[in-house]
């Protein structure tokens, strides 16, 4: 393909198509828990270690990734990426034990911590500042639908096969985008190539690791756990270790001078705040329609819908008004949305319906579609292409780390409202243990036990939960206007970018 200006869409395509699995994998495996318990004889503790160990590494091996691609080329890395995650694929899929399983999700993990910021690190490079918006949009577009449509597919896949075929979709995707990168996509680098800093690596990945496992922990256990809390404080920790000697290092691993910038430091959080209250409610949203509305597992995703359909259309309508409103106006109407369908969702009642829901996921993606987007646009704005792989790396662990605290934050306090409405008069310690446990298992042990006041008691008091937790999303969002009045500029800064070394 010899126009430049079509090239570079196909490569985006193709990078965008290879991020739908990477969302897909945060999701699709929830379906597949119950079958992979019987067919690897897995522990609970090795079913929460499949979702894990693929958050870890991600968390951990963000920021060497993007510093990798600066360093030896994003093309390089790029293919490096799309290689490792297809192999992980495909030894996730024929796994046949628990250990192997995890192994295969680890370095699933490592596949995704590479991709994402070095494939958000092109776009700087291959777009100007008018194509930047558009092209952002659809590397949003493609990370946050993955993640909705994951228990779409996964669904689908796990009534008609076998369940390691939710990793080998995966294949042929990764398969089309090393074609397009290979082909397409021309070797760029920093000019500057600095020493590698091995102590801002080890710092800044232990830090993340510590950070996620002890918000994950913390979410499992309450956050009075002892082990939880000092492996979070322990991370945080290290993570001001980290800034503290990125501060001093000769050749740091994160230039601490982009946060001079406003555009990236208020761009940067406010991205990670619609990240905290997005991954909340897709925590929440398939137990509401399973639980309450009765869905099964593949109606639950097509129930997810509206929110992709609002996210889409969000998206579209905010590209063309950021020339005229800047980024403020933008994400401020962004976050006005949000909280105003996380509020609606916040009202929920037992007999609502999905007609109501569907109204108020809609609005929530259509918030999702004016911030999220907007909000990276005006990160990755203040990057020249010298820095654009650590910078986009950096804006990807603020999100990942934004994101699992906000799962585990609102987690408890769903749990917590649960229980505290719960009636199990006249219920067994042991059932009653078992019913507070979780909203899936009250309703499981209201149809063993055929009990109508039971049932009701559990869907009443999950609904008053979500409502809890639907309240402290809309709250963080309302926060986001706030921030976005006060500290972003109108329009967003945009550094002149030095020219970037490029080799064929």
């Amino acid at each position: 393909m010899r126009n430049p200006a079509a090239r570079k869409w196909w490569v985006l395509g193709a990078l965008a198509l290879s991020l739908l699995t990477v969302g897909l994998d945060l999701t699709v495996l929830n379906l597949a828990l119950p079958t992979l318990a019987t067919d690897l004889h897995a522990t609970n503790g090795e079913l929460q270690w499949f979702a894990d160990a693929y958050n870890l590494v991600l968390a951990a091996a963000l920021l060497p990734a993007g510093l990798l691609g600066d360093r030896f080329g994003r093309k390089k890395m790029l293919l490096l990426a799309l290689v490792l995650f297809g192999a992980a694929s495909l030894a996730c899929a024929y796994a046949d034990s628990a250990a192997g399983l995890i192994a295969g999700r680890a370095a699933l993990g490592l596949g995704a911590a590479l991709l994402m910021p070095l494939s958000m690190s092109i776009i700087p490079v291959l777009f100007t500042e008018e194509e930047r918006p558009k092209a952002i949009g659809i590397w949003t577009m493609a990370n946050a639908i993955g993640i909705p449509l994951g228990p779409i597919v996964g669904g689908w896949l796990l009534n008609h096969y076998w369940w390691g075929s939710v990793f080998l979709i995966n294949l042929p995707i990764i398969a089309v985008a090393l074609v397009a990168v290979a082909v397409l996509l021309s070797e760029s680098r920093s000019a500057v190539r600095s020493r590698v800093d091995v102590l801002g690596v080890l710092t800044s990945s232990l830090g993340l690791v510590c950070v996620t496992y002890g918000v994950i922990e913390a979410g499992e256990k309450g956050w009075g756990n002892g082990a939880a809390l000092s492996t979070l404080l322990g991370g945080m920790a290290l993570l001001g270790a980290f800034v503290l000697w990125e501060r001093r290092a000769r050749h740091p691993l994160v230039d601490l001078s982009l946060f001079r910038s406003k555009s990236f430091t208020w761009g940067s959080l406010l991205a990670t705040a619609v990240s905290f209250s997005m991954f909340g409610l897709l925590f929440v949203a398939p137990q509401y329609f399973q639980a309450v509305e009765g869905a099964d597992a593949f109606g639950t995703g097509l129930r997810l819908l509206p929110i992709m359909g609002g996210l889409l259309i969000g998206a579209k309508v905010a590209e063309p008004l950021l020339p005229r409103r800047g980024a403020r106006g933008i994400l401020s109407t962004g976050f006005l949305l949000l909280a105003a369908g996380l509020a609606m969702g916040a009202v929920t009642g037992v007999e609502s319906g999905y007609g109501y829901a569907s109204v108020w996921l809609s609005v929530v993606g259509l918030g999702i579609g004016f911030t999220l987007p907007t909000a990276m646009d005006a990160a990755i704005g203040a990057l020249s292409t010298e820095r654009s792989g650590v910078g986009s790396a950096l804006i990807m662990a603020l999100r990942q780390v934004g994101g699992t605290i906000g799962v585990a934050v609102l987690g408890t306090v769903l749990s917590s409202g649960y229980r505290d409405k719960l009636v199990t008069d006249g219920l067994s310690g042991e059932l009653a243990e078992t019913v507070r446990r979780s909203v899936s298992a009250g309703v499981a042990v209201a149809h063993q036990i055929d009990s109508p006041a039971l049932l009701a008691s559990v869907r009443s008091s999950f609904v008053h939960g979500m409502g809890a937790m639907l309240w402290i999303c809309g709250a963080v969002a309302a926060l986001g206007i706030i921030l976005t009045l006060v500290f972003l500029p109108r329009y967003a800064a945009r550094e002149k970018a030095p020219e970037t070394e490029l080799t064929t």
